[in-house]
């Protein structure tokens, strides 16, 4: 959990790379929204950089990305609405870093049969793949193609034989 002060291709990339330098193993793919901050060569560039295959979700379909908006909602309600968000000398970053660490480490999930995040990633750590074999299946796999967040426009007009280049 990071705050930003806006939805940017920048801050995305600053993002990626907290995630890449916090977890503890390889990350084989990214899931997100269709947001623009997303659809952007550097982060596409820095994913394939990391062996870190990209999956957008379909266009309206948050249910899609359901462990995340889960987790939203218990942020907001456990977190979010004890404070007094007005208040501009609420250290957030240092309460979310405390508010983080509570969630992995000392909140039962019910989703984990009681158990935090964190042991959960203990009970299955021995089964956590290592980088060069992430990096081998990525090479092994079709490429992955930077993914223009109007990809659908241009299937259809690859699919109509049109042509976006205005007529000389």
């Amino acid at each position: 959990m990071r705050l930003y002060s806006a939805k940017t291709a920048a801050n995305a990339v600053l993002f990626f790379g907290e995630v890449l330098n916090t977890f503890s193993f390889p990350i084989q793919r990214i899931q997100t929204d269709w947001g623009t901050e997303f659809f952007n060569d550097a982060l596409q560039e820095e994913l394939m950089v990391h062996y870190v295959k990209f999956r957008p979700i379909k266009p309206r379909t948050p249910h899609l990305n359901g462990k995340i908006e889960r987790s939203q909602q218990t942020d907001k309600a456990e977190f979010y609405s004890m404070l007094n968000l007005k208040d501009l000398s609420l250290p957030l970053e240092k309460l979310l870093a405390e508010w983080e660490h509570f969630y992995n480490h000392k909140r039962p999930h019910a989703s984990l049969k009681g158990k935090t995040p964190y042991e959960k990633y203990l009970e299955l750590e021995d089964k956590i793949p290592f980088q060069g074999d992430v990096t081998q299946a990525y090479w092994d796999s079709p490429s992955e193609a930077i993914v223009p967040r109007n990809s659908k426009y241009l299937d259809w007009i690859k699919e109509h034989k049109l042509s976006l280049l205005p007529e000389m």
